[in-house]
Order: C-alpha cells, then structure tokens, then sequence
C-alpha cells in the first residue's frame, strides 16, 4: 500500500467519524471555547509584557539574563 492510499484512508476514517458525530461536535466546541477564554483572555489581563515595558528593543537578552542571574542561588553561580 502507498503511502499516499494511507494518508487519503486515514483522513477519510477522521472525515467520516467527525461528520457523524453529533454529541462530540458540541463538546468539541466547548473545548475549543475554553481553550481560547485559556489562552487568549487570560493572557491579556493576567499576563501584560513586563519586558516590553521595561526594557528597549535591543536589551531583552540582557534584561532577562540579569534577572534569572539575580535569581539564581548563590551556590549555583
């Protein structure tokens, strides 16, 4: 069998699968909905860009390395 008849069946078994599904498209979406509320939402009002704010264009590196530096245990170093 060809590599390609097993992707095409393969993709057909999911195509299939998925378009008969009537319950799962509905928890399928939910899913898809939390995940963005997750990832998106909470990004923007619990995560904001501390390094962006506080550091010019070309200084990332040098701002995050002094600060895991600062960080670190003194035994470490």
């Amino acid at each position: 069998m060809s590599i390609m008849k097993f992707v095409k069946k393969a993709f057909y078994l999911y195509y299939d699968g998925f378009k008969q599904m009537t319950l799962g498209k509905t928890l399928w979406l939910i899913i898809l909905i939390k995940l963005f509320v997750i990832f998106a939402v909470l990004k923007l009002f619990f995560f904001p860009d501390f390094i962006g704010t506080r550091v010019k264009n070309g200084d990332k590196a040098t701002f995050v390395n002094s600060q895991l530096e600062r960080r670190m245990p003194k035994k470490a170093r």
